[in-house]
């Protein structure tokens, strides 16, 4: 999570967008992001031309390669050093604003060389909407200003800027903080052998996740041609209805070594979406409450529960598309953990009863602000369609190391180490009580209390027995307190008398 300085920065960024009359925080995201993208396509090139003349050998397949680059909207041969960051930042302002326009921009739509991808495919409508040179230069100096060369650095600040969109209530969708993505990719630790999807991608931060996650678990055996190709071309699969979310997320996947993510527009709860047992990890933050189409729904998801709530029909389609033995790690709103409707309950006993509920992982309401302040669990589950449910963790998750209020500054206290911990040596949790933050609660006692998930059911809290004085007592102290105060206001007197 960024602070200070760089929020400042970004924040400057976004009022050189604002002075020239792009008002429209869709737009200045998508013109941020464009830039973004140029500057660490240099930043890679260079990093990787700097090892190839470290180890003597020649750079394979450069973004930027030498010679001459064919424009093939203007049919001119521009050299491929003008398209470099490093480079034209450093022209003259009407310079850079020809370039960039007419060839930079040009070049990224094109960037597959005729190979479709989902990059190319949501490149294509693209314009370059930034109006003048001067508001160019200034925008280039600024991003220029940040370091971005960290790709952990750039997923924060699409978090932050996202969040300056208040992308949040339109569709009840709002950003989850990439401390609390990388938890969940860390309790389920994906495998080259998965197929991995986010049904609800937004700008793709569980799928980017696991692929950083992948990429450095298994550096070296993703040096063999099978895992390699299975990690660029058919590991990762996401759905959005935003077209602009799209074109973030296959940015931010390339940039992470996913050449060819398998995301499109969907809307992952109609009957468009043809997907069944093809997954075997789905990591998902839904959204709550949303807007919906309730006749455009896929029928098969209601059945488990004829609902309208998305939070709950997107369980349903977790199930769906998951393979069998296949796992989920969702966010869901507290709602779903105790409410009394039918569908509620239908679906937590779906869970319970013909799944394997794994572990409810509760956490406070402060996570999501300062763009949101629901309270929220994390449900972990596999599909089994034939039960297994037998003991379910509970996860008290106090702190997450960052304050709960709308500053979420940076503070000492986290559980998130401790739950990565204890989730992968569950066996040691069952000496637990319930009136530690983690305990086991049995299958039968779910069921007692009509699937109830919610921790506050089963936590027990210690109560200490306080006894106070007799009323009588008190009050003769304050009497004899009093007669003191009076003994001395009158010596005092007497000494000023």
């Amino acid at each position: 999570m960024i602070t200070g300085e760089v929020k400042n920065k970004i924040d400057g960024i976004w009022d050189v967008f604002y002075s020239a009359g792009i008002t429209s925080p869709l737009t200045v995201l998508e013109q941020m992001t464009y830039l973004f993208f140029i500057k660490l396509l240099d930043d890679s090139q260079i990093k990787k031309e700097a090892n190839a003349i470290m180890f003597g050998v020649e750079l394979k397949e450069p973004v930027f390669k030498d010679g001459n680059w064919l424009n093939p909207e203007t049919k001119n041969e521009v050299p491929y050093a003008n398209l470099r960051w490093s480079n034209f930042k450093n022209f003259d302002t009407t310079t850079m604003l020809n370039t960039v326009r007419n060839d930079v921009f040009v070049f990224i739509k094109n960037i597959s060389s005729g190979k479709e991808s989902a990059y190319s495919r949501f490149m294509k409508d693209t314009i370059f909407m930034i109006p003048n040179e001067r508001t160019l230069a200034k925008v280039v100096d600024g991003i220029n200003g940040l370091d971005l060369n960290d790709k952990d650095s750039m997923g924060d600040v699409y978090e932050y800027i996202l969040g300056k969109m208040a992308a949040s209530g339109t569709n009840g969708q709002f950003r989850t903080p990439r401390h609390i993505i990388r938890m969940m990719i860390h309790l389920l630790k994906p495998t080259l052998d998965d197929v991995i999807c986010d049904p609800a991608m937004g700008s793709a931060g569980f799928i980017v996740e696991a692929a950083i996650y992948i990429s450095e678990v298994y550096k070296t055996e993703l040096l063999n041609k099978t895992h390699g190709d299975h990690f660029r071309n058919s590991m990762f699969y996401g759905f959005d209805t935003d077209q602009t979310m799209l074109r973030i997320g296959a940015m931010n996947l390339m940039l992470h070594g996913v050449e060819k993510p398998n995301i499109e527009w969907q809307d992952s709860l109609s009957d468009d979406n043809k997907d069944k047992n093809k997954y075997t990890k789905v990591f998902a933050n839904p959204p709550f409450k949303g807007s919906l189409d309730h006749e455009s729904v896929e029928k098969s998801l209601l059945t488990i529960a004829k609902t309208k709530q998305t939070e709950l029909l997107f369980i349903s389609l977790f199930l769906k598309v998951l393979k069998l033995g296949g796992r989920c790690a969702s966010i869901v709103p507290d709602g779903v953990l105790f409410g009394g409707n039918k569908a509620p309950v239908a679906v937590r006993k779906e869970l319970v009863e013909h799944q394997r509920l794994e572990a409810v992982i509760s956490m406070p309401s402060g996570v999501f602000k300062p763009y949101a302040g629901v309270s929220t669990a994390i449900l972990i589950f596999t599909k089994t369609n034939a039960g297994g449910t037998d003991n379910v963790w509970f996860y008290d998750m106090r702190a997450d190391g960052y304050s709960l209020d709308d500053k979420r500054s940076p503070i000492n206290d986290n559980d998130i180490p401790d739950i990565i911990s204890r989730f992968h040596n569950l066996d040691s949790e069952a000496e637990r009580t319930r009136q530690d933050q983690s305990f086991f609660v049995p299958k039968s006692e779910i069921v007692e209390n009509g699937y109830d998930l919610s921790i506050n059911k089963y936590k027990q809290v210690e109560r200490v027995k306080v006894e106070f004085e007799k009323p009588e007592v008190i009050l003769s102290r304050i009497e004899t307190l009093q007669d003191e105060i009076s003994i001395a206001i009158q010596n005092y007197k007497s000494l000023i008398g």
